[in-house]
């Protein structure tokens, strides 16, 4: 499959990285040599120097041959006209990163004259995922599968943690809830367990289960937070316009501090149920003055990784009970954890992720189930997938205790029709069925790569 990215930023780099990694042929467009010569040196990547807008560029880059064009440069303007040439000299499929909130309203109209396969909103992903982790604030990660009726949740365990000492088959008999723990960390080393496993101080269990039985299931836990009402925010750019637009619509009070003046103007136009502050974020004056010590939750937003982390650090201090961090460079991420701020968020990963399963879907499209959504958990060593089983095959209508699947992989959710099954020994998979797998293998495309 060859694929043709334009623009070597960090979303650029970091789906050349994955795409070359697992065997497309990638041609990276920039107009930065320099950056281009770093990608070279340690990607097994072809490269082209040049603007990604020019048909002469894009021809010289096998773009009129290619299956997939990427355009995520910085300018909407630019991605979604590098989308259009791509398509009239012949490539097959292009997606665009689309960031403008106002382009992204009509993006629909603008998907059909474009003939665009697939547009990414960097900004409204983030914003989605922060919105699930206040949704479920005991969680240090949410997402979703079967369009949101199955959630994957990240699960800290911390000391005082009734859980500590009890194997997951007694945890699953004493709770009685249809959930399942699908893999462990512990101090940078992952498993996919089994019922024997043990759980201990430190682990981080991924855990998926419908969106009900995950209430339940932090209930039972006990010191179960209570819902949130009061959210800070620290930076006024587009993913807290669209989180703030999300959180106001279910009635939670929301406070944005945004320390340039127009732009404050603006989201108090944009946002009238927001209380919008004029300041400087990292005040720590005004975070008190603002009454940080009583928000239910803190979330840092600021381009700036080091501003993110400073306030969020001082919301630690004052006992926020809920703080994530919006993270760009993955190395400053360990570190963020190491100081005990468990959720975090990063729009390059988020858009990579979005759009590798569009690539997936593609690469499988002939086979007899799709890729339809994917997430890279535990710093990339875990993937959870979800299938949509297209036709009958040798593992249709199977018991799953008669089916050998390969180790470190697990059918974690089988979703039929309104039917959620956390699956048994007993359960098969169907035509039709949407099955969510978590592997510790890279390049899986079919359910059948899992399997003996």
């Amino acid at each position: 499959m060859e694929i043709v990215i334009i623009g070597d930023g960090k979303v650029g780099y970091k789906l050349a990285k994955h795409l070359s990694v697992e065997d497309y042929d990638v041609v990276l467009i920039d107009n930065n040599e320099k950056k281009l010569r770093f990608a070279m040196d340690r990607l097994d990547i072809a490269c082209v120097t040049g603007d990604g807008v020019d048909a002469e560029i894009q021809r010289e880059a096998g773009v009129p041959h290619a299956d997939l064009v990427i355009a995520c440069t910085s300018a909407d303007e630019l991605n979604m006209l590098s989308c259009l040439i791509a398509r009239r000299l012949g490539a097959r499929h292009t997606i665009a990163r689309v960031r403008n909130p106002i382009y992204f309203k009509q993006i629909g109209l603008l998907k059909e004259d474009l003939h665009l396969s697939m547009a990414v909103n960097p900004e409204l992903i983030v914003a989605d995922e922060i919105f699930r982790m206040l949704m479920f604030p005991d969680a240090s990660k949410v997402e979703t599968f079967v369009k949101g009726r199955v959630e994957l949740i990240e699960y800290p365990v911390h000391e005082d943690s009734r859980l500590i000492g009890m194997s997951l088959a007694d945890m699953y008999n004493k709770y009685q809830i249809r959930v399942l723990v699908c893999a462990v960390e512990h101090r940078g080393e992952v498993l996919i367990p089994d019922g024997d496993y043990v759980i201990r101080q430190g682990d981080c269990l991924h855990i998926t289960a419908p969106h009900r039985e995950v209430e339940l299931f932090f209930k039972m836990l006990g010191k179960h937070r209570q819902k949130i009402k009061k959210v800070i925010i620290c930076g006024g750019g587009r993913v807290a316009y669209y989180l703030s637009r999300q959180l106001c619509s279910i009635g939670m009070q929301v406070k944005i501090l945004e320390k340039d003046e127009v732009r404050s103007e603006e989201l108090c136009e944009l946002l009238p149920k927001a209380v919008i502050i004029h300041g400087d974020a990292t005040d720590h004056d005004l975070l008190l003055e603002e009454g940080i010590e009583d928000a239910d939750a803190f979330v840092a937003l600021t381009g700036m990784d080091e501003e993110n982390i400073i306030t969020s650090l001082f919301a630690q201090t004052q006992g926020v009970g809920k703080i994530i961090v919006k993270i760009n460079e993955d190395r400053r991420a360990h570190m963020v954890e190491d100081l005990g701020i468990e959720s975090i968020v990063s729009a390059k990963t988020a858009t990579a992720d979005a759009i590798l399963s569009y690539v997936r879907a593609r690469k499988n499209s002939q086979g007899s189930a799709n890729v339809e959504t994917m997430y890279q958990l535990v710093d990339e060593k875990v993937e959870a997938l979800e299938f949509i089983i297209k036709s009958e095959t040798d593992y249709t209508g199977i018991p799953l205790k008669n089916l050998s699947l390969k180790s470190n992989n697990l059918i974690a959710c089988i979703a039929r029709k309104r039917q959620i099954i956390i699956p048994g020994g007993d359960d098969c998979m169907e035509v039709g069925d949407s099955v969510i797998v978590v592997t510790m293998e890279k390049q899986i495309e079919d359910i059948e790569d899992i399997l003996i």
